[in-house]
């Protein structure tokens, strides 16, 4: 994400940083910094826009009337037309709807997005911040209706949010989704500069908005352990929380939020972080979570332990 506070010098430095890097992937939304983003990434590709993939969102609301906010078809095309503008670009490669919208009907929705690809403004569709069951039912419908699919999921995913395991990742895996894993450093939470006895320092994003929500003693837990693995490697907790991540089958690309060159670098490092078995295998004990119904139902089933049998009553 551009436009948080870095200025096009900067972001032009960064974006040529993580291209020479290998980086094939840009997201973009069109509300993050206030419009911003959009506008600073267009320039800084410039003519290397046709050897990247840009995704961008739209869903937030832009402006104060009724039409400026959600999946309406008028709104998603208007910010359509706005997007490309802004990303100096006559196609984006994949375009999501940012989050759930009650108001509008799903079928409304993917009939506007499958017009945008027929008219070759838009090469795919993706969703966020979905549940599991809306994916499913939009999926439905798209094959009902033959509209263009989603293609893929982007969704917050962490060492220290593995929500998504439950339920999302089976249906992932399930229907061949590619997953983009947003704040995989948990809004700084997994920034090195925080522990359990050391809390967020003043200023940073975490001590001015507590997001995302996490179970803060799995957490620190979590901490702990990657503290650990980081100094075995002779890396950084940012690093091993990336390689985890990468490290994980069902994951498609990490984004990298970073607000300066040098950390940048650094969390484009975690590639060359080869963990061990063992290394998983000790965050995973700390980080995992814990298996709700109906997942433990499934693992007695699985394990086909036979039922105590009955006393045999005696006969006369």
């Amino acid at each position: 994400m551009l436009g948080g506070g870095v200025d096009q010098t900067v972001a032009d430095r960064m974006v040529a940083l993580a291209r020479d890097t290998g980086v094939t992937l840009f997201d973009t939304s069109d509300v993050y910094g206030q419009g911003e983003s959009e506008v600073m990434l267009g320039k800084a590709l410039g003519a290397h826009r046709k050897d990247v993939i840009i995704s961008t969102k739209v869903h937030a609301r832009t402006g104060p009337g009724p039409n400026e906010v959600g999946q309406s078809r008028v709104h998603m095309m208007r910010r359509l037309e706005n997007s490309l503008r802004a990303l100096k670009t006559d196609w984006i490669d994949v375009y999501q709807i940012h989050q759930f919208d009650p108001l509008t009907d799903f079928d409304e929705v993917l009939r506007t997005l499958d017009d945008a690809v027929h008219q070759g403004k838009v090469r795919y569709i993706g969703c966020s911040n979905l549940m599991a069951w809306q994916v499913m039912k939009a999926s439905k419908i798209a094959a009902l209706r033959g509209y263009a699919e989603f293609e893929s999921v982007q969704a917050y995913y962490s060492v220290v949010g593995r929500d998504i395991e439950r339920e999302l990742v089976p249906l992932i895996v399930d229907q061949n989704l590619a997953l983009m894993a947003y704040s995989p450093l948990s809004g700084g939470l997994l920034s090195g500069e925080i522990t359990r006895e050391r809390a967020p320092a003043e200023g940073t994003r975490r001590s001015r908005f507590d997001f995302p929500p996490v179970d803060r003693e799995r957490a620190y837990r979590t901490i702990d352990a990657l503290l650990a693995v980081a100094a075995r490697h002779g890396t950084t907790v940012p690093c091993v929380s990336f390689a985890w991540l990468l490290h994980q089958p069902h994951l498609t690309c990490a984004l990298v939020g970073a607000d300066s060159v040098e950390q940048l670098a650094d969390n484009l490092g975690a590639a060359n972080v080869k963990l061990t078995p063992e290394d998983l295998a000790e965050i995973d004990s700390a980080s995992r979570l814990p298996r709700e119904y109906p997942y433990w139902a499934t693992d007695l089933s699985a394990s086909r332990t036979p039922l105590p049998k009955a006393p045999t009553t005696p006969t006369m």
